[in-house]
Formats: C-alpha cells, sequence, structure tokens
C-alpha cells in the first residue's frame, strides 16, 4: 500500500466522526424539544439565539395523531427542554412519561375549557383523545400569554444567565398579544350573527373569550367522520340561522365542508387552528389577524 493511501486509511475514521457532527454538539445554546408549532413559536421568540429548538411534529402534519420514530423518543431524554401539551398527543405524553426528562414544560395546565354537546362532538365515541377539554388554549390570546411568562420562568431555571433576555422576550409577545386581544374584543364587538360553522371544534377559547358560538360538523378530532345526525343538524341551523359560510382549515381535506356548502348554496371560507404550518411564511400573530378578518366575515360584523 502506498504513502498516500495508508494516509487515506488513518484518516477515514475521523472523517466520518467529523460528517456525523451537529449543530447542537458544536455550539452552547439549549436544546429545547417542542411537540407541536405553538409551543414551537413560543420557544423561539422566548429563546432566540439562547435555543436551538425542534418540533417533533413534522411541518404541515396533523399533531392529533402524532406517532413518534425511536429517534426522536430518544431525543426526548437527551433535550435540555421538553416543551409539550399532556392530553393532545398521546404519543408525546407516553414518551415523556418513559424518558422522563429532567426538565419538562406542560401547556396542558391552560386547557381548561370544557367541550359540550353544542361543540357537534360525539361524547360517546371512543377515539383514543381526552374529550374533557378542548385543547387548543393558543387560541385565547389571553392563555398564550401566560403561557409565555410561564415559559420565561422555566427557560430562565434551565439557564439562569438568559433570564433577563427571556423574560424580555416574553413580555414582549405578552404586549402583541394584548393588541390583539384589543383588536378581536373591538372588531367582533357589533355583529349580525353570532355562530359559526367549523368542520373541526377547534375554537372554542375564540368563541368562549370573544361571545360567539361554534358549530362544528365533527368533533375534536379533526379526521373523524361526521355521523348524518350532525350533518342535519348543521344544516338545519344554517338554514334557521341564514348563515353564509363554512369554514374549513389548512391541515384536513375541505371536502366535507365544501360539499355542505355546495348543497347549501353559501360560501367556504378558512378558519385556521394553528395546529401547524403549511406556509413558513406565516406565524402565529399573522394567522390569527387573518382568523379575524374571516370571523367578521362569517358573523357579518360592522
Amino acid at each position: 500500500m502506498n504513502a498516500k493511501r495508508i494516509l487515506a486509511a488513518a484518516l477515514a475514521p475521523t472523517l466520518l466522526l467529523a460528517a456525523c457532527s451537529t449543530p447542537e454538539q458544536e455550539d452552547d445554546t439549549l436544546n429545547v424539544l417542542a411537540s407541536f408549532y405553538p409551543l414551537e413559536y413560543l420557544v423561539q421568540e422566548i429563546g432566540q439565539d439562547r435555543v436551538t429548538v425542534s418540533s417533533l411534529t413534522p411541518q404541515g402534519g396533523e399533531p392529533h395523531d402524532l406517532e413518534l420514530a425511536p429517534a426522536q423518543t430518544k431525543d426526548i431524554s437527551g433535550a435540555d427542554l421538553v416543551v409539550y401539551q399532556s392530553g393532545f398527543q398521546s404519543a408525546v405524553d407516553k414518551a415523556v412519561e418513559a424518558r422522563t426528562p429532567e426538565h419538562v414544560f406542560d401547556a396542558g395546565v391552560y386547557a381548561t375549557l370544557a367541550l359540550t354537546e353544542d361543540d357537534g362532538h360525539d361524547h360517546s365515541a371512543d377515539d383514543g383523545h381526552d374529550h374533557e377539554t378542548d385543547p387548543h388554549f393558543w387560541l385565547d390570546p389571553k392563555l398564550y400569554a401566560q403561557a409565555a411568562q410561564d415559559l420565561a420562568g422555566e427557560l430562565s431555571e434551565v439557564d439562569p444567565e438568559g433570564a433577563e433576555q427571556y423574560q424580555a422576550n416574553a413580555q414582549s409577545i405578552v404586549d402583541k398579544l394584548t393588541v390583539l386581544d384589543q383588536q378581536y374584543s373591538t372588531e367582533l364587538a357589533t355583529c349580525q350573527h353570532d355562530t359559526v360553522v367549523v368542520t373541526h371544534a377547534a375554537f372554542g377559547y375564540l368563541a368562549h373569550e370573544y361571545n360567539f358560538n361554534q358549530l362544528a360538523i365533527s368533533g375534536i378530532d379533526p379526521e373523524a367522520e361526521p355521523s348524518p345526525a350532525q350533518i342535519r343538524n348543521v344544516r338545519s341551523q344554517v338554514e334557521e340561522l341564514g348563515l353564509k359560510t363554512i369554514f374549513f382549515e389548512t391541515l384536513v381535506s375541505p371536502k366535507v365542508a365544501e360539499t355542505l356548502a355546495a348543497d347549501l348554496g353559501i360560501d367556504t371560507g378558512l378558519l385556521d387552528p394553528i395546529e401547524g404550518l403549511v406556509n413558513t411564511e406565516e406565524t402565529y400573530f399573522s394567522i390569527m389577524e387573518n382568523n379575524l378578518t374571516q370571523l367578521k366575515t362569517g358573523l357579518g360584523c360592522a
């Protein structure tokens, strides 16, 4: 073997190890795992350049029925902080329980709104989800602001040197959420209707906070097929109330909404529960602003 081949053979293991190194191993940022987009967004906005955050739910994926790969489950135990919402993604719940990461932030404490029959949910169904509460707390700017403040506190415990930055960044988000809340309150104050029709019972927090009703074609599980009785109920209420729009969403098929709207001779619109991003140019705030515009149309607000 000539000298060049001997040198190449000696260097090969070193080069292989270098190729396998990861950015997380090369910097001193906190490695944070978030279970889905609204929590990932908070971590990124509060942590900024002090954190490296990744989401367990892939972009454009439906978070309700997430299944974790073995590597993701292993990553949970190695993360500096895991940010998740208990009761929302059973695979994440099981992985956190099994791996017992040192630092965990559970946003499940903010999901306190009880589901009702008016949400279009069949409580007799057993599809593996927790139907006691509506998990979509982040659609209420006040609850999302509380989560931001508490998450800043958790990050400060894990990384005390960054505490001042975390608190300042969280306050910036809270200020923006306060403005957003005022916009919703003002612009939804005077409306012709008090009900919106949605495909998925995800908007209970918005409805509760801003004094309107959601009429859901299906329940809390966006993939569940609505029963004939649910379809008949929605159809009769749309006709009785004189509603002109049925709202679909981004991560599930709009087919049921489009078919029912066509049968009734009314419009469809997009109302996003912000469970995940399809367009990375959008953010929580841009989607919430678009939701407000859509709600004003659907409710006939002055």
